[in-house]
């Protein structure tokens, strides 16, 4: 039996996990502290477990000030501002949301993807601006076929599998670029990233984030993808190089892009909000209710489990 005495909640949390967590544990909101760094240094000692967000994290030096934590409850797949390798030294349990989420991101993916090809949202904006009624039918221009075409996925995990089997339903060929083959799949392997950019039509990242994957979509890869291939990210804004991905745009060396996340979040360059062949999402890809209640189920049910049994339903390591 691990029992938790108090629970730091690192940030904001999704109302209802909110009102989960502080039914059932003490629960601290760092988020109300004047000075974070100030009260751990202080009251660090108190708490026995973190609870966190993919967006939020927990930074290291927050993580030091807490000598006495055992556990860290993410709500999310991501864990790039999560200080998992200090926590592991530590001996510290670290969970996660994964699979729970997977059907809602790859929707995400296949929502951008159909939207940037066939002009959707710009079309939308078009009737919108009275453009249609104004300039007559066939006024709009064409898009680009979804069905058929050629997808590339970069990352190959539980939820760019699932997005490698919504391609299959629109008779997509899909191959995926991985650091090593990923065993028992009916996808081709392709280990130069370049080269996958050069044979897809839709160039899908969903790879982890951190430093290790930092602008691994540089602008030999959008060079790769060529003025007829578009760019879809669901997943960290820092594996493209923003800066680059901007230049290929503006100069037509792609397509077009759909982005459900940026490098240096809330904050959007003003070059792509300006741009019609760019589809911007607000970092939602796994933002239905269905969704966010399982996440914040899996975040409960991790602590849980740890007090049971001292393990986690899903550990990051």
């Amino acid at each position: 039996m691990h029992t938790l005495n108090r629970i730091l909640q690192a940030g904001k949390l999704v109302p209802a996990l909110e009102q989960a967590l502080h039914a059932r544990y003490s629960v601290h909101r760092l988020a109300d502290e004047p000075d974070p760094a100030a009260f751990l240094v202080e009251h660090g000692a108190q708490f026995d477990a973190v609870v966190t967000s993919a967006a939020i994290g927990l930074p290291a030096q927050h993580l030091a000030a807490l000598p006495s934590v055992k556990v860290i409850s993410s709500f999310g797949v991501g864990l790039d501002k999560v200080p998992v390798e200090e926590a592991k030294a530590r001996g510290i349990a670290v969970g996660y949301t994964p699979d729970v989420l997977n059907d809602c991101v790859a929707d995400t993916a296949f929502a951008l993807l159909l939207d940037v090809a066939r002009r959707t949202a710009e079309a939308d904006r078009f009737v919108r601006a009275g453009q249609w009624a104004r300039l007559g039918s066939n006024s709009f221009g064409l898009g680009r076929k979804v069905s058929g075409a050629r997808m590339g996925v970069v990352g190959l995990g539980r939820i760019g599998q699932t997005i490698a089997r919504r391609g299959l339903g629109f008779d997509m060929e899909v191959r995926y670029h991985t650091r090593r083959p990923v065993a028992g799949v009916p996808w081709a392997h392709e280990p130069s990233l370049t080269a996958l950019a050069t044979w897809c039509d839709f160039l899908v990242v969903i790879t982890s984030g951190g430093p290790s994957t930092r602008h691994l979509i540089n602008e030999e890869v959008l060079n790769a993808l060529g003025p007829r291939g578009f760019l879809i990210n669901v997943a960290r804004g820092t594996v493209v190089d923003e800066a680059a991905l901007i230049r290929a745009l503006q100069d037509g060396r792609i397509a077009g892009a759909g982005l459900d996340v940026f490098e240096s979040e809330p904050q959007v360059p003003d070059a792509l909000t300006g741009m019609d062949n760019v589809v911007l999402l607000p970092h939602i890809a796994s933002a239905t209710h269905e969704t966010r209640q399982a996440m914040g189920q899996r975040v409960m049910d991790n602590l849980d489990a740890f007090e049971r049994t001292g393990q986690l339903i899903s550990a990051a390591y």
